[in-house]
């Protein structure tokens, strides 16, 4: 299932999970030479971008089809037919661009940000509360080249009344969001677009245009903790280690479940000869990722596709036994019992699979209604949500 696109880059697969903290003593402060450095522009510099605008053709599109505007709730209904139906954009789900609104509108194709900021725009012609919401979900990561790219949730909420809020989505994990989930601000959102145009960049190597949008990120959200590691990253490619240092560790300093930062700390350290450090934080980062089930679950994909099928079904068998409940653990352990050659193995980790997706159908199987209305007192807990990159070792 796709998770929405908000994009980091890390050396390996790593959840950032609200309730895992990192214990370092990192003795980091400000240093105004890198900070003048990353934080050199005084003002947006794509200014003529507007991810959420909407055009006269969306317009007389949403104008046309939404024809019942009697509540709120009818036309947040109609809004997510319009987006998801076959017979009007029928939008389908595309990982590898970030896009506007209106690039969303015009492909029929977007991930969860490009989406999300469509669905806003849209919500909002109608004077539609809609905002945007940060979400820790399930991480999805994939291989790009020489990357890891973790992909983090986005999606959108809004209140239909005094008492009543709604959550538009698009996958079916909604059930479980509302436990790590926080709004937040357009300008956030577009720091987060940006950040995200930086990964996109950096994975085809483009360092320079991937800095540019990186600053831009950090110039609209300074705090912006991934968009600090990914910048981290770029200057690494360009061999500027001393600044690369810097970067990761502000990442880290502004959100200590950055295990994707202290990740490339230790690559960072190892690589110029600083062996003690580099290991000091990388028995962190082991007792961090040993708990983590879906680092295990990375692990054993890494290993599947590399051909490595015993190492994938010990890795798979790890994740299984720090999180019993989760279908697609089993899928793969499976999938890896049949390369070897184990068919009855495989057949039990389906069956077993199925039947947690019968259980927690709630959860799993996918809905046609994107809509879900909200208890408004859900708890919500500060997140990030963004694209960030690991780099190889």
């Amino acid at each position: 299932m796709p998770v929405g696109r908000i994009l980091t880059t890390v050396v390996l697969g790593l959840l950032l999970s609200a309730c895992n903290i990192i214990r370092l003593d990192m003795n980091f402060t400000d240093d105004r030479r890198y900070e003048n450095r990353i934080l050199n522009q005084q003002q947006d510099s794509f200014a003529d971008v507007d991810p959420m605008a909407l055009n006269q053709e969306i317009i007389d599109y949403i104008e046309a089809h939404v024809r019942n505007r009697s509540s709120a709730t009818r036309i947040v209904d109609q809004l997510q037919r319009l987006l998801f139906d076959p017979e009007f954009l029928n939008i389908e789900y595309d990982e590898q661009v970030t896009r506007t609104a209106i690039a969303t509108f015009e492909d029929r194709r977007g991930n969860c940000l490009s989406v999300v900021n469509l669905y806003i725009a849209m919500a909002r012609h109608f004077g539609v509360d809609a905002r945007f919401q940060t979400v820790k979900v399930r991480p999805n990561w994939d291989r790009r080249g020489e990357m890891l790219v973790l992909s983090q949730h986005i999606n959108a909420i809004g209140r239909l009344s005094q008492n009543t809020l709604y959550v538009v989505d698009f996958t079916p994990e909604i059930t479980l969001q509302q436990l790590t989930a926080s709004t937040i601000d357009d300008r956030e959102a577009r720091a987060l677009y940006f950040n995200n145009l930086g990964v996109e960049a950096l994975i085809v190597n483009d360092y320079e245009t991937a800095q540019a949008y990186f600053r831009n990120a950090l110039y609209l959200d300074p705090d912006l903790s991934i968009a600090w590691n990914n910048i981290a990253t770029s200057f690494s490619r360009m061999n500027e280690k001393d600044i690369a240092e810097y970067a990761y560790r502000k990442a880290y300093s502004l959100d200590r479940s950055n295990a994707t930062a202290i990740n490339n700390l230790v690559k960072y350290y190892n690589n110029i000869g600083d062996i003690e450090t580099a290991q000091r934080y990388s028995k962190a980062i082991e007792r961090f990722n040993n708990s983590n089930p879906y680092y295990h679950y990375t692990q054993g994909n890494i290993a599947y596709a590399d051909g490595n099928y015993e190492l994938a079904r010990d890795n798979y068998q790890r994740a299984i036994e720090r999180k019993n409940s989760e279908p697609d653990f089993y899928l793969a352990l499976g999938k890896t019992y049949e390369q070897l050659g184990n068919a009855e193995e495989a057949t039990r980790m389906v069956d077993v699979a199925r039947l947690i997706v019968l259980t927690m159908g709630d959860i799993y199987l996918p809905s046609r209604n994107k809509m879900r209305v909200v208890d408004e007192k859900s708890i919500l807990r500060p997140t990030s949500a963004g694209i960030s990159i690991e780099t190889k070792r």
